[in-house]
């Protein structure tokens, strides 16, 4: 006996109903061998990862004993993983606030600017820069030496153009010929001097190639003769080239140090101050009876001003910080601009005429207008300052690179920098990923609420 298969007749009525669950699943279908590629990367390069590090991190350096939370109770006793808590907090905390400050700002301005868009053009270009390169930049213009850093160099130029610089950071007094070192670095002389004394002071250490432009000979200025009522003198090069000088007197080839600050001390107090001129003489006129010390005070032999110590410890994180600043509000410019852009005209037109200020608009109106974008570029970049790295890895001098490590770059030192211990990284690499979810979890629901 054969069986024959039976057909089930589908109403006419259900037909179309039929065919639209075929064609969902059809769709189903389809997009899931669209999606599967994508599922398996994200399985390979994030799941497997994330489960991996976890299990990872119950273990001890070695990978074979099982040590539980040992890992994550080490890495909040270690000096330096609290102190990458602590940077990487201020960096969640700083950066984020001054980019979307920085980002607002910019965008209400670029709006009345002829040139808005090749504006906005060059604010986003660093965002095209590598960090690698950037860092790099930025580790030349952080450079101590004015004469590499620029930064260093523009603080110099402006420090100099105030307060000057001593011409003679190198002198010093030569031994046993008549000037003593005093308090701050200054010199006087051994001896006190009267109205009507000729004094020659020498000082070495100088090369005549640093010789102000100008300098001249001291001869003639040491020959000169003191009238009753003034004390003379000259400041002057003790150094003869070639040798053949002597000690303590001047020589016929041996040049006056031009403006050196010279001072008349009487019991303990400047009496006059005069400055020599270009072959070392000076001159104290009208002084009374008495004794006089002959002093140089220090401010003529401080060293010159290096500016400021941008990667030394107390300032490398805020150093960092300004690099990354430079990186990012264009971005931040940008998504903020775009949303600045949807505002209704009207309100704030109306608002104008109303009679409120500029100012009065962008505090009570465009901003509380644009407080959604600026919460997604806000937590946006509280999650990317979380994950930074290359900057602070790059920027940061080995001497201070405990001071400005982070949670990333503690967890690379701890795992490959010198450290081989994968347990700990492991740790601390979880540890950042518990930071990073909250964020990353208001993020998508805001995504999702503006989408409804």
């Amino acid at each position: 006996m054969t069986a024959t298969a039976t057909k089930v007749a589908v109403p006419p009525a259900a037909e179309p109903a039929v065919r639209q669950r075929r064609a969902r699943r059809r769709g189903r279908i389809v997009a899931l061998l669209f999606v599967f590629p994508a599922l398996l990367l994200l399985g390979a390069l994030v799941v497997y990862p994330v489960l991996f590090s976890v299990g990872r991190s119950l273990f001890d350096a070695t990978g074979t004993r099982f040590v539980g939370g040992e890992n994550y109770t080490e890495m909040f006793r270690d000096p330096a993983t609290l102190k990458a808590v602590r940077n990487t907090a201020i960096w969640v905390v700083v950066a984020p606030a001054l980019l979307t400050g920085l980002g607002l700002i910019l965008a209400v301005l670029v709006e009345k600017v002829r040139w808005a868009t090749a504006f906005k053009l060059l604010l986003f270009m660093p965002m095209a820069v590598s960090f690698l390169a950037a860092g790099i930049i930025f580790r030349l213009a952080y450079d101590e030496d004015p004469d590499k850093g620029v930064l260093n160099a523009a603080v110099v130029g402006v420090h100099d153009a105030f307060q000057g610089s001593s011409t003679y950071p190198t002198a010093r007094a030569r031994d046993g010929q008549g000037l003593s070192a005093g308090a701050g670095g200054s010199y006087r002389t051994s001896t006190t001097v009267s109205p009507g004394d000729t004094v020659s002071l020498g000082l070495v250490g100088v090369a005549p190639k640093d010789l102000p432009e100008g300098a001249r000979p001291a001869r003639t200025a040491a020959t000169r003769e003191a009238a009753p009522d003034e004390l003379r003198g000259v400041v002057y090069l003790d150094f003869t080239r070639g040798g053949g000088g002597e000690p303590g007197r001047v020589d016929p080839e041996e040049s006056g140090l031009p403006r050196m600050t010279v001072e008349a001390v009487r019991d303990g107090k400047t009496i006059a101050s005069t400055s020599t001129a270009a072959d070392g003489s000076f001159r104290f006129a009208d002084l009374s009876d008495g004794s006089y010390t002959v002093a140089l005070p220090g401010s003529n032999f401080a060293p010159p001003y290096d500016g400021v110590s941008w990667l030394g410890p107390a300032l490398v994180t805020p150093a960092i910080i300004g690099a990354y600043l430079w990186i990012w509000t264009g971005f931040a410019m940008v998504l903020i601009g775009a949303g600045l852009s949807t505002l209704p005209r009207d309100t704030l037109e109306a608002a104008r005429m109303d009679g409120a200020n500029e100012w009065q608009v962008f505090r009570r109106i465009t901003v509380p207008l644009l407080a959604p974008v600026l919460t997604v570029v806000f937590v946006t970049l509280v999650i990317n300052v979380m994950k930074v790295f290359d900057l602070v890895y790059i920027i940061a001098p080995g001497p201070v690179q405990e001071d400005a490590t982070v949670l990333a770059t503690q967890m690379w030192l701890v795992s490959f920098g010198g450290g081989n211990n994968q347990g700990l990284g492991s740790a601390l690499g979880v540890l950042l990923l518990l930071l990073v979810i909250p964020a990353m979890v208001f993020n998508v629901r805001r995504f999702r609420g503006s989408q409804r």
